[in-house]
């Protein structure tokens, strides 16, 4: 008997947004899908660039979604940002925070010593997003970075989703300090490895899946971590997008939701030039791909992907093929 998806894994690496939740209501039958997770034997972790709210937070959050979630499974960048800062400098270091609350506590919980001024000689800068940053603050981060200190960044997500719209993110508060400074950052959140080996390690994980909607940040940064990943088509990305994606940022596998991970998953085979998968197959010609499948069918998606893959195996940007879909069963 084939076996299912996930039972190919020993740990799910899952993001929230787009994944377990859209805006204020969990995504139908998500929660349920994460339950299951325990009988099956597999590990969950849930890996998020918030670095403003602290993981019993988050994990408060869930819980009242219905999804299974600790504090203690739940890993945001200010953790990994801390625990990245941490093998950068000696214990006791004093660190300019330049963030929340949340990352504080994390940067103390590593042994070292958060400072609020560069006037306190910090051999580190760590900075995180907090809605309460101002110049001041800014400031100082940069008055640290250009005399030296090693400077960690939680993340780099440019902007975050508000109810009134969407809003500055980590990204452009770091982007402000870099441009003051001429300096680059180690930054610890998606897409970067960090977040993904630290909740790996955490779990005691060897084969985690990355489960997320972004190919810039969920399923670029489980590549960078050497990890499996698997785009879910709840959230931001497509089928289209995901056939389009560079080289960095293609999914091991497509699937519809978090319900696809008790599924198997079809192999996809080869004859010639033609990559089937279930009942559709692909082929590149010329500059598109031609699916023979039910149009938007997602074996078919499957197959074109596989296809244009292996006709552009080295890609360093999104390239868009035309597709055209021939209705028919793919024989």
């Amino acid at each position: 008997m084939t076996k299912a998806l996930v039972e190919n894994f020993d740990a799910v690496l899952s993001d929230l947004d787009g994944v377990i939740y859209a805006g204020p209501h969990a995504i139908p039958g998500a929660p349920e899908a994460l339950q299951g997770l325990e009988a099956a034997g597999i590990k969950l972790a849930y890996v998020t660039n918030n670095a403003s709210r602290s993981s019993a937070t988050v994990a408060g959050h869930l819980n009242e979604l219905g999804a299974p979630a600790t504090a203690e499974n739940v890993f945001g960048s200010a953790q990994a940002g801390a625990e990245l800062l941490a093998g950068l400098v000696p214990a006791g270091s004093r660190v300019l925070v330049t963030g929340s609350a949340t990352l504080i506590d994390q940067v103390r919980a590593q042994g070292l010593e958060p400072v609020s001024s560069a006037d306190d000689q910090p051999v580190a800068v760590i900075q995180g997003f907090d809605p309460e940053l101002g110049w001041k603050d800014l400031a100082e981060a940069a008055f640290a970075v250009a005399a030296g200190a090693v400077w960690v960044a939680t993340n780099t997500d440019l902007s975050i989703p508000q109810a009134r719209g969407i809003a500055p993110g980590n990204g452009t508060l770091v982007a402000a300090v870099a441009a003051a400074t001429g300096k680059t950052p180690v930054v610890a959140g998606k897409p970067e490895a960090p977040l993904f080996t630290t909740a790996a390690q955490h779990l005691g994980a060897s084969r985690p899946l990355v489960v997320g909607d972004r190919l810039d940040t969920d399923i670029l940064g489980g590549t960078n971590a050497g990890f499996a990943t698997a785009l879910v088509l709840t959230g931001v990305d497509t089928p289209a997008t995901a056939l389009a994606a560079r080289t960095a940022e293609r999914p091991v596998h497509l699937i519809p939701n978090l319900g696809a991970l008790y599924e198997p998953y079809p192999e996809i085979t080869r004859t010639g030039e033609s990559f089937r998968c279930g009942e559709a197959q692909a082929r590149v010609v010329g500059g598109a791909v031609e699916i023979s499948a039910p149009e938007e069918t997602l074996d078919g998606w499957r197959a074109a992907c596989a296809a244009w893959w292996d006709a552009h195996p080295d890609a360093p940007v999104a390239t868009t093929p035309e597709v055209r879909w021939t209705v028919g069963s793919g024989s």
